[in-house]
């Protein structure tokens, strides 16, 4: 029987982390598509990065696959992915989810939290 810890694991094994300056650098120059993978009531509490979708995990299999009415046309299989959570665990789980679907470039940008602390730029 698998833990939540195995989850994570399994996740942080296969989701590729991307420090700070780096994803800055991609929202600077908007080569990404950065998504907030929290619940809108989180989200509404602290904001988020500037322009970035607002796709709650439970909702991503939906708004990810082209064969549902919830699809998102902004997310392309080959797009390079930025999530965001609050601590980084819903966001590496996220990835994980959309490289099984055959996402190729997808990271984890880690914590909102993170985020607003080193001056990423931030929208409510």
């Amino acid at each position: 029987m698998k833990t939540a810890k195995d989850y994570l694991d399994e996740a942080n094994a296969v989701v590729k982390k991307i420090d700070f300056d780096a994803a800055l650098q991609k929202h600077n120059s908007k080569s990404a598509v950065f998504i907030d993978v929290r619940d809108s009531g989180d989200i509404a509490k602290t904001g988020t990065i500037t322009d970035a979708l607002k796709i709650q995990r439970g909702l991503i299999e939906f708004v990810a696959d082209e064969a549902t009415k919830l699809y998102n046309d902004a997310l392309k299989k080959d797009s390079e992915i930025i999530l965001v959570c609050g601590a980084g665990g819903q966001a590496a789980l996220t990835g994980k989810t959309l490289i099984d679907m055959g996402y190729t470039n997808v990271s984890n940008v880690g914590a909102i939290g993170d985020w607003e602390k080193n001056g990423g730029p931030m929208s409510k």
